[in-house]
């Protein structure tokens, strides 16, 4: 099973009987890894949810997916939460993050290669790399800052992290809309 198969069918699996899938194998693209996973479903070209994780919260990048899939599914509060019948209509996302790294300096981002992570306190956001629409890093940084609600006047700590992106059926990275 591929990492995008894992996704929608831990999705399926949570809506049908009401519990999570638990992975009984590593899927091969992640093998052995922890990773922080974001996990996107669109329909018809629109997202229809996006959650995810900057750290491994699991035992392993294999079950980060299966668990952020149905938090994608159910959880995203800007969503209706996905019904068993849409399943089979979503499109699929995984970008597997590899670990942050702090920066000290705008001109350390770059927003077609690397997410972004803003903190403030106890407040963070991220975005992810290569979005459509998100021209440069500023506009990358104030999106992230946004969904932190962390004001412009604020003074954050920022991190970046590259991505491995899996889309079904579309080999290579594509733009995503999280």
């Amino acid at each position: 099973m591929d990492i995008c198969k894992l996704a929608r069918e831990s999705l399926r699996h949570y809506l049908k009987y009401g519990r999570p899938l638990e992975p009984d194998r590593e899927v091969g693209e992640v093998a052995g890894q922890r990773n922080g996973v974001f996990v996107c479903f669109k329909k018809n070209g629109q997202l229809r949810g996006c959650i995810g994780t900057f750290q491994c919260t699991t035992g392993s990048t294999t079950a980060e997916v299966a668990a952020n899939a149905v938090k994608a599914g159910t959880q995203d509060w800007r969503f209706t939460p996905v019904r068993l019948e849409e399943v089979d209509e979503l499109s699929v996302t995984v970008d597997v993050l590899q670990p942050p790294e702090r920066v000290f300096s705008l001109e350390d981002l770059d927003c077609r290669r690397y997410g972004v992570i803003v903190q403030c306190g106890q407040r963070s956001g991220t975005l992810l790399p290569d979005l459509e629409g998100v021209d440069s890093v500023g506009q990358q940084v104030a999106i992230a800052m946004q969904k932190a609600g962390i004001g412009r006047d604020e003074t954050v700590t920022l991190y970046r992290y590259a991505v491995d992106r899996y889309s079904e059926g579309k080999p290579g990275p594509g733009k995503e809309e999280c």
